[in-house]
């Protein structure tokens, strides 16, 4: 509640001095995340379905291998969906396709570029990402929203003192944006997308891929309104 010495608006007892403080971090991403599409195709629709669980569950296993530096692991969307061919006057089945998206999180970027490359060697898998990100409760957010309030007082001061007087009281503060971790630029994003139309035949695993984490924004902004102490103009 507002005091009658402080009301929310200027006069020349109380100037109303507005500003606004800003905050941008740039950190290291705390996960990576990645998706996968496992594919199977016949002319079957139960073959068809046994080998997409199968490779399923060759992936499952393969991605829960890594233990701990698997952070969350879930399944999307599912689907057999039949092709249709019109021959004569009817229609026939032609070829079922099935697929199932996975997504996971790391938190090992080490273990990213192996599993990477072990999941792109499977039979008809997909890769797509990764995507380098901060965690929700990641204390970074909570940094840059501190910053912001700092910077926004320093101003304050700062004009206040440029006319010879000093903020008395704050009126409000307001949190006009803050923007989650992102990548530093959209020129820096990249993807690692491909997939395997069959098994390779050598015997020997796959070189992991190097992978270099994009750096993240996080960016904090407030609006504040303080009042002052009347200046001598």
């Amino acid at each position: 509640m507002t005091s009658p010495q402080n009301p929310p608006y200027g006069t020349p007892e109380a100037p109303l001095l507005t500003v606004r403080g800003e905050a941008t971090l740039e950190v290291d991403p705390e996960i990576a995340r990645i998706g996968i599409t496992i594919t199977a195709r016949g002319r079957d629709r139960r073959t068809t379905l046994d080998d997409l669980t199968r490779r399923n569950t060759t992936a499952l296993d393969l991605v829960k291998s890594y233990g701990d530096a698997i952070e969350n692991l879930s399944t999307g969307a599912v689907s057999l969906t039949p092709e249709l061919t019109h021959r004569g006057r009817g229609e026939r089945v032609r070829t079922y396709h099935g697929t199932i998206h996975l997504t996971t999180e790391l938190n090992d970027f080490t273990a990213l570029g192996e599993l990477t490359t072990r999941l792109a060697d499977l039979d008809l898998t997909r890769i797509d990402g990764p995507s380098w990100e901060l965690r929700p409760t990641s204390p970074v957010h909570r940094q840059a929203r501190q910053q912001a309030v700092h910077e926004a007082v320093q101003r304050a001061n700062e004009y206040a003192e440029a006319l010879g007087t000093t903020v008395a009281a704050l009126l409000e503060l307001t949190d006009t944006g803050t923007a989650s971790g992102r990548p530093r630029s959209a020129f820096d994003r990249r993807a690692v997308r491909f997939s395997m139309a069959a098994a390779d035949t050598e015997t020997a695993a796959p070189e992991p891929l190097d992978l270099e984490p994009q750096r993240m924004q996080v960016r904090a902004e407030v609006s504040a309104q303080f009042t002052m102490n009347p200046p001598h103009l």
